[in-house]
C-alpha cells in the first residue's frame, strides 16, 4: 500500500465519522509540481482525542498541539487539527493554540505554497492564501507578514532557504527582506535544527545558489561565519584565475554531482576554509600564499561540525578529506608504498572527486588525478594494503619486549612488503634481523 493510499485510508475513516479530513502541506505542494511526495499529513476538524479513539495506539506525539500520528499498513501519517497559534516566546514552538477551522488554520502556516490543502477523494485543491498563484509563478512568499512568521518559528529563516534551493523559486522580495531583519533569531534556535536544515540545502542540486542566499541575507553569519571571511580573500591569480576563496568554493559547489553524498559538500564547502587567517605575501616571489592553511582546515573544519553537531562519522570523514587535500600535489614523488596507504583511506574516492573539482574550477591541471587513476588500475588486481607479514606477536615471540619501537619496526617492515621487496614470513624476518642489526 503506497503513503497516499492509507493516507486517504485514514482521511474516509475521519470523514465517515463526520469530521472534515485534507490533505495538507508539502504532499499538496509536491503533487501539483510533479513531484512524488515523501508523506501525507491530514489537517481534520476532529480533536485528537477523537483521532485517537478512531485510531487506537497512535502515538500522542503533539496532541497538546492537536499532533497525532496514526500507523496504517506500515506507514505513519500526521494528523493535525485545524488550529491558530499563540505566542512564541521560544521562536520555536507555540505557547498554546486553539482550535479553529481550515482556512484559520492556513493563516497560520509558513510559505502560501505549504498552506494548500486538498480534498482526498476528489482532488479539489483548497486555497486560502494564495498559495496557487504563487507556486505557478514559481515564487516563495510568506503566509501574511513574513517578520510575524519568521518570529514564530526562526526555523522558517532556513527553511526559506531551503525551499528555494530545492524548488528553485525565488524569494518575494518582501520575504527576503525578512530574512535579513530577522537573522538574528537562528541565535534561538538549537544547533541540531540548524544542521539539518543546512544539510538539506548542501546535499540540494542548487547548493551552490542556496550558500550564496545564505550569505546574502545575512543568516550564514549565524551558522558557519567563518565563510564570510572567504569573500575577499585573494588568491594568487596564475593559480586561481577564478578569483577570491569564496568564488572558487562557489564554483566547486556548483560543479559537485547533483547526488554528491553530505560528507564531500562539507568537504568542498571547508576544504579552503583556513586560507583566510593563513594568507601572507611573499615578497621574494611576489605572492600570495597560504601556508599550512590545509592543517589548520582540518582543526576548523572540527571545530565548526561539532558546534553543529554534526555526528562523529561525519566528522570523521569530513576532517581528513580537509586535511589531506594538498597532499595530491606530491603524489608523484611519493614511494609505491606511500601511495597505497595514501589511496587506501577509507575517503579516497570523495577526496579524489574532491581535488578533480578543486582543479577544474581553478587551474585546471589534471595530472596528478589521473596519475592516481592510473595506480588505481596498476594495483587492481591485490589488496592496497595486504594481511603484515609479521606482527607484534612475532616480535614478542623473538624474545623482544613490548615498547614503542614495535611500531617503528612493523611499519617499516610493511614498506617493504608495499614497495614489492617483501614477499613472505621469511624475507620479513630476514629484513627485521637487519634492522635490529643496525641499530
Amino acid at each position: 500500500m503506497t503513503a497516499r493510499a492509507a493516507a486517504l485510508t485514514l482521511a474516509r475513516r475521519l470523514m465517515a465519522a463526520g469530521h472534515e479530513a485534507l490533505f495538507a502541506g508539502g504532499c499538496v505542494r509536491d503533487k501539483l509540481l510533479g513531484r512524488q511526495p515523501k508523506d501525507f499529513d491530514i489537517a481534520t476538524s476532529a480533536r485528537p482525542a477523537e483521532v485517537i479513539t478512531l485510531f487506537p495506539g497512535s502515538n500522542e506525539v503533539g496532541s497538546h498541539f492537536g499532533v497525532v500520528i496514526a500507523k496504517f499498513r506500515g506507514h505513519h501519517i500526521e494528523i493535525a487539527t485545524f488550529r491558530t497559534d499563540g505566542s512564541y516566546k521560544d521562536h520555536r514552538r507555540p505557547d498554546s493554540v486553539t482550535f479553529a477551522t481550515a482556512q484559520e488554520d492556513a493563516q497560520r502556516r509558513d510559505f502560501t505554497i505549504n498552506g494548500l490543502f486538498e480534498h482526498p477523494e476528489t482532488s479539489e485543491v483548497i486555497d486560502f492564501v494564495g498559495g496557487l498563484a504563487d507556486l505557478h509563478a514559481g515564487i516563495l512568499r510568506a503566509i501574511g507578514e513574513p517578520t510575524a512568521r519568521f518570529r514564530e518559528d526562526a526555523l522558517r529563516l532556513l527553511r526559506a532557504v531551503r525551499f528555494s534551493t530545492c524548488l528553485s523559486m525565488p524569494v518575494e522580495a518582501h520575504t527576503r527582506a525578512a530574512l535579513a531583519e530577522c537573522a538574528y533569531l537562528l541565535d534561538k534556535i538549537s544547533p541540531e535544527r540548524i544542521r539539518d536544515e543546512f544539510s538539506k540545502i548542501l546535499t540540494s542540486s542548487r547548493r551552490a545558489e542556496g550558500v550564496q542566499l545564505l550569505v546574502d541575507a545575512g543568516l550564514m553569519r549565524h551558522i558557519v561565519p567563518e565563510v564570510l571571511a572567504m569573500i575577499g580573500c585573494e588568491q594568487p591569480p596564475q593559480w586561481h584565475p577564478e578569483g577570491d576563496v569564496f568564488t572558487h568554493t562557489r564554483i566547486m559547489l556548483e560543479m559537485l554531482a547533483p547526488d554528491a553524498p553530505l560528507e564531500l559538500c562539507l568537504a568542498v564547502l571547508l576544504h579552503d576554509i583556513a586560507k583566510p587567517p593563513t594568507q601572507t605575501f611573499d615578497e621574494a616571489v611576489g605572492r600570495i600564499r597560504f601556508n599550512g592553511h590545509d592543517a589548520l582546515g582540518a582543526t576548523m573544519a572540527e571545530t565548526i561540525l561539532r558546534r553543529l553537531r554534526y555526528s562523529n562519522d561525519i566528522i570523521a570523514a569530513v576532517v581528513p578529506m580537509v586535511g589531506r587535500h594538498m597532499q595530491f600535489m606530491a603524489v608523484q614523488h611519493m614511494r609505491k608504498a606511500k601511495v597505497k596507504r595514501f589511496m587506501a583511506a577509507a575517503t579516497f574516492s570523495l577526496e579524489m572527486e574532491l581535488h578533480r573539482l578543486d582543479c577544474a574550477s581553478s587551474n585546471g591541471f589534471t595530472d596528478n588525478y589521473e596519475f592516481l587513476q592510473a595506480k588505481a588500475a596498476e594495483f587492481a588486481s591485490e589488496p592496497l594494503i595486504p594481511p603484515p607479514l609479521l606482527s607484534g606477536r612475532d616480535l614478542i615471540q623473538l624474545g623482544m619486549v613490548p615498547g614503542p619501537g614495535f611500531k617503528d619496526l612493523l611499519e617499516a617492515i610493511q614498506t617493504e612488503q608495499l614497495e614489492g621487496r617483501l614477499n613472505d614470513r621469511a624475507d620479513a624476518l630476514a629484513y627485521l634481523q637487519q634492522l635490529l642489526d643496525s641499530n
